[in-house]
């Protein structure tokens, strides 16, 4: 009787637990779609009906698989209220679209997925029709989006809402189309670039590379590094002691107006590339792509397309210097 007993508790046992593993099974995957979860929450209706009027209601309620960063009817209210709004129905429907479009990125990506560094969403801004807009992403401490909200971007705040096609994170902001200069802040391996454009004695850098005269902007970025051993090859202690025009015309020589040229528009040996500030460089792509300055010094750009609403950005290992 007992040896029965043992057997009926054993079998009773791997029952249940297989019971629970199958329900455990059905729990982990949400059987409703992106549009259908972002319709049953209460607090995300404005979004929903952003995606009505534009029409993207019906592609996030596919088969394709999408990441969506989901900002709350109060962050999207105080957001169309800035923009000069009352709602989203005085939206221009493009314009719209494009916000929308801001907040997805393909495939199916879980918050412990993402990784510091750039993402692609679905938007594109004015600079190109056919790069789509990128994402600055830091994890350093939870997920941060394009430098968070004080810059246009936003915080996961609710990750990981599972959805048969994807995956819906909270965010605490509406996620604004980025700009050459929210890149750069965004971007922690920017921030002695930054320190250099918004030095008191320069011009008005942030502005002129936030806005659209003269846009779209191609812009040549030096990391932190680079600018720390261009400091060490000029003998100066900080920043500070750049005298100013130097600065000056080495930042816009950083810089090329009225084109987004994207990499794959880079050739070997090309035409020299007139500046901002009026000089040129040289290009090359013998042994990875390379610019030669007018100080005859050679950088390696390490990173490419990165894409503002407003232009492009590529990542430099060197400052590069005019003929001064």
């Amino acid at each position: 009787m007992k040896t029965h007993l043992k057997k009926f508790a054993l079998l009773l046992c791997l029952v249940t637990l297989g019971s629970c593993d199958s329900d455990d099974d059905n729990n982990s995957t949400s059987n409703k779609t992106i549009t259908e979860i972002a319709a049953g929450n209460a607090n995300l209706s404005v979004l929903v009906s952003a995606l009505q009027r534009t029409g993207l209601d019906a592609t996030l309620d596919g088969t394709t698989k999408y990441t969506v960063f989901a900002p709350t009817n109060d962050k999207f209210n105080a957001f169309l209220q800035a923009k000069g709004f009352a709602s989203v129905d005085a939206v221009p429907e493009a314009a719209l679209t494009e916000i929308l479009l801001n907040h997805v990125i393909a495939g199916e990506v879980t918050s412990g997925q993402l990784t510091t560094g750039y993402v692609k969403t679905l938007a594109k801004g004015s600079a190109s029709s056919t790069n789509t807009l990128s994402m600055f992403v830091n994890t350093a401490s939870g997920v941060v989006l394009n430098g968070g909200a004080s810059n246009g971007g936003g915080t996961v705040v609710t990750a990981d809402i599972d959805a048969k096609n994807g995956v819906i994170h909270i965010v605490d902001n509406v996620l604004d189309l980025p700009t050459i200069v929210n890149h750069a802040i965004a971007n922690p391996n920017f921030s002695i670039l930054v320190q250099a454009l918004t030095r008191n004695d320069q011009p008005n850098f942030a502005g002129i590379l936030s806005g659209t005269a003269n846009s779209p902007f191609t812009v040549f970025a030096p990391t932190n590094t680079a600018f720390t051993n261009l400091l060490a090859e000029l003998n100066l202690a900080g920043l500070a002691n750049i005298p100013q025009a130097t600065l000056e015309n080495t930042l816009k020589y950083h810089v090329v107006t009225g084109a987004n040229v994207l990499s794959t528009s880079l050739t070997n040996n090309m035409p020299p590339i007139t500046t901002y500030q009026g000089q040129t460089f040289t290009i090359s792509l013998t042994g990875g792509a390379k610019i030669t300055d007018a100080s005859n010094r050679v950088s390696n750009i390490t990173a490419t397309d990165v894409q503002a609403s407003n232009g492009v950005i590529h990542v430099v290992d060197k400052v590069l210097l005019p003929s001064l």
